[in-house]
């Protein structure tokens, strides 16, 4: 599919938290978008992945997740960039809103995936509402004048939050799914990229199933609707943004 702004390749963000945020939560429709519509990847976290680490100092460890997640992206011929926030410091504030809203007027995307706006951990929610302001306020003229604008709102999607719970353990339904039956290898070639945050998870969580873990979520999301992996999401609907759910139209429900 082409993009709405001409003859170039569809544009899609993917604009999580941290490194590997992305991979965990929409990797399969990503790798799909690229496989089947041809969209130019572009994968982006606003934070370092800085506390991440039992044997690294912050630097390194942001270093090294830095390089993760370029080396992810780059299975999707996409690019990975990072806004420098530290972890578990990620808050809606001018500095990382006006970050975003360059970083969206750089990319120029059609199509938008963030986190959902209810999930486990506040840096998760918190880009959920900086990815929702950024995408309204990056079509306006006189928000940073120096940097041309988008032409309009991109579509917004959110995906599942981490285990489809909210921070109160409550299941949260997704409104439709993507079939990533396809792609699920290609989702679990890219989460293995991070292979310092499975050892973090092991440390710092007790948990050593990092890939199993989102293979089990794809399972269960897969199951709702009869087929083997999905991932869920929501589309965001609010007054000037897009009413057509363009993500299920061009992978099916």
């Amino acid at each position: 599919m082409k993009s709405r702004a001409g003859n170039n390749p569809l544009s899609v963000l993917c604009l999580m938290a941290h490194p590997d945020d992305a991979e965990i939560l929409a990797a399969g429709t990503l790798a799909r978008l690229w496989r089947e519509q041809g969209a130019k990847i572009f994968i982006a976290s606003m934070a370092m992945g800085d506390l991440g680490s039992v044997e690294h100092p912050s630097a390194e460890i942001a270093r090294i997740r830095h390089a993760e997640g370029i080396k992810a992206a780059s299975l999707l011929e996409g690019a990975f960039e990072c806004l420098g926030e530290r972890d578990l410091c990620i808050h809606y504030n001018p500095s990382v809103f006006q970050r975003a809203v360059a970083l969206l007027r750089k990319v120029k995307p059609d199509l938008i995936i963030t986190h959902a706006p209810s999930d486990y951990i506040l840096d998760h929610e918190e880009c959920s509402r900086i990815v929702r302001a950024a995408a309204f306020g990056a079509p306006i003229p006189n928000l940073l004048p120096t940097i041309p604008p988008l032409a309009r709102i991109p579509w917004l999607y959110y995906a599942d939050p981490i285990e489809g719970s909210n921070a109160l353990g409550h299941e949260v339904e997704p409104e439709f799914f993507i079939d990533i039956t396809s792609t699920l290898a290609d989702k679990e070639q890219m989460l293995a990229c991070h292979a310092s945050q499975r050892d973090w998870l092991k440390k710092h969580h007790g948990m050593d199933e990092y890939i199993e873990a989102m293979k089990r979520h794809g399972a269960h999301q897969g199951a709702k609707c009869k087929v083997a992996f999905a991932e869920g999401f929501v589309q965001h609907k609010g007054h000037a943004y897009p009413q057509e759910n363009l993500l299920a139209k061009l992978l099916g429900k």
